[in-house]
């Protein structure tokens, strides 16, 4: 098991600009700012089958504006409690006004809520004007 030690905040994010929150053993996902560029606002957020088990990395919704359309994914395995209420009413905008904070797409609750595979501290996902990883 590869165990880092968390930040403050215990956020994270994936080399494919997803984000996720640890808050003991549940954590909130969602998708990184840079990841919407290109969208003047959100038309249709798709949730795939949300119920069971999900892997890291399997696609759990897929969000659209005319012909962009991304994915948004798993960034551990773990099982999905629910989806945020405000995209599902039709607030789907919000993903655009503040994407890494409150706007996030899912609870869930981790397999392993102390691994820190594969993701990188906010030290190491840098968004100035474009993302990179520090080296």
């Amino acid at each position: 098991m590869n165990i880092i030690q968390t930040n403050k905040k215990d956020q994270y994010y994936t080399e494919d600009h997803e984000w996720i929150e640890f808050q003991g053993a549940v954590a909130y996902i969602g998708i990184c700012k840079f990841k919407l560029t290109g969208f003047k606002q959100i038309q249709s957020i798709n949730f795939n089958d949300a119920a069971g088990f999900k892997k890291q990395g399997d696609v759990i919704a897929t969000i659209a504006y005319n012909e962009y359309t991304i994915e948004a994914h798993m960034p551990v395995d773990g099982k999905i409690l629910n989806v945020n209420d405000k995209l599902l009413t039709g607030n789907l905008d919000i993903l655009l006004d503040c994407s890494e904070s409150s706007a996030w797409l899912a609870l869930i609750v981790p397999s392993e809520p102390h691994e820190r595979k594969d993701l990188r501290l906010p030290t190491q996902y840098q968004m100035n004007g474009k993302s990179k990883y520090a080296k």
